[in-house]
């Protein structure tokens, strides 16, 4: 059975990615093109999954150089795992720090204390250690 391709137009609108971006991603390496049908290129379907990784990456604050890095990486790559373990600690503490907004805020969209910041339900949401800005490097 032959594997059927999907054209540029396809694997933006599926990702929802810019044609430029497919081709940027392409340039640095991040995704590759199976050919080209006339002057559009292809790529395999499995492009979409390489993508979502990408997007998850790039959400949790990776660069487009760390990636490539991180897609070419092996096991015995420890410098790039020593990277990997420091970024799972900050997303530990942005969730931690997010989780803690989440649940405030959605105490105080049903809150009928005034003022509201004063709740002491809504102040119990931001007890425990200071996590006052982001994790460094954001």
């Amino acid at each position: 059975m032959v594997e059927s391709l999907l054209d540029i137009a396809e694997v933006a609108g599926r990702s929802g990615l810019a044609p430029s971006a497919l081709r940027f991603y392409e340039n640095r390496g991040l995704i590759a093109s199976a050919g080209r049908n006339g002057l559009r290129r292809t790529y395999r379907p499995d492009v979409l999954d390489r993508l979502a990784l990408i997007a998850c990456a790039r959400g949790a604050g990776f660069t487009i150089a760390e990636i490539a890095r991180f897609l070419l990486s092996t096991p015995d790559d420890t410098k790039l795992r020593a990277r990997m373990a420091e970024k799972a600690r900050e997303l530990e503490e942005d969730i931690t720090r997010l989780t803690r907004m989440r649940d405030g805020l959605h105490h105080a969209s049903t809150c009928m204390h005034e003022p509201l910041v004063e709740c002491p339900d809504f102040k119990r949401t931001f007890e425990g250690p200071a996590t006052l800005t982001p994790s460094p490097g954001r």
